[in-house]
């Protein structure tokens, strides 16, 4: 059963980084080309939202949510298991709980709409002006 950790959550001020991490596990090395990952992000009182995605295959396709573009990317390491969010320029409005999710599949323009199965218990990113 594919499960994911996230880690790197802080607090910092505008204009600050950070760097979410989500180690994946707990499935075979042979389906790791075929993962949709995601990050997403939910601040109190509002809706949940898709800030960016990767696909795990050999395109490492990638896609944001435009209010992120040009301040956060999204990467994996060679072997598949860890997805990183980088973060930078970071603004108030970032502020909310990040969550590292997974589908099996390829990452398409409508990633943020998937219905992913497997989901990180979350890590808080809070950030002051």
């Amino acid at each position: 059963e594919l499960e994911l950790v996230e880690s790197g959550g802080d607090s910092v001020q505008a204009g600050g980084s950070l760097r979410l991490s989500c180690v994946a596990s707990g499935y075979m090395y042979s389906d790791a080309d075929r993962k949709c990952m995601a990050w997403f992000r939910q601040a109190p009182g509002k809706e949940r939202e898709g800030v960016a995605a990767i696909s795990s295959d050999d395109s490492f396709t990638t896609f944001y949510t435009n209010s992120v573009k040009g301040r956060f990317t999204i990467s994996q390491d060679n072997d598949k298991r860890t997805v990183y969010l980088q973060m930078n320029s970071l603004k108030p409005e970032d502020t909310a709980m990040y969550y590292c999710a997974a589908v099996w599949g390829r990452c398409g323009v409508g990633w943020a709409s998937y219905n992913y199965n497997v989901w990180g218990q979350g890590t808080q990113v809070t950030v002051s002006s």
